[in-house]
C-alpha cells in the first residue's frame, strides 16, 4: 500500500469494535472464516502493524488494512 491510497472511513455507532466484526463490515473479508484466514495468514494491518488477534478491540482513529485497501474506524 503507497501513501496516496485512499483510505474509507467506517462509522461504528459503539466505542470499540472487533477485528473480525470490522473486517466483515467493511466488506474485507467475506464472513468469519475469511477474516480468520486473513488474520492467521498476517494479512491484515491494524495501524500500520500485523494484527494476529481476531477479537483485537478497534476504537474511532484505528486504520486497518487488507491486501492494499484501508478503513478509518470513525464515530458514527
Amino acid at each position: 500500500m503507497t501513501d496516496d491510497s485512499p483510505i474509507a472511513e467506517l462509522p461504528i455507532r459503539d466505542d470499540m469494535i472487533r477485528l473480525g466484526q470490522l473486517l466483515k463490515l467493511a466488506s474485507l473479508a467475506e464472513d468469519g472464516v475469511e477474516a480468520k484466514t486473513l488474520i492467521d495468514n498476517g494479512l491484515v494491518q491494524v495501524n500500520g502493524e500485523i494484527e494476529e488477534r481476531r477479537g483485537r478491540q478497534l476504537h474511532p482513529g484505528d486504520t486497518v488494512s487488507v491486501n492494499g485497501q484501508a478503513v478509518r474506524i470513525t464515530r458514527g
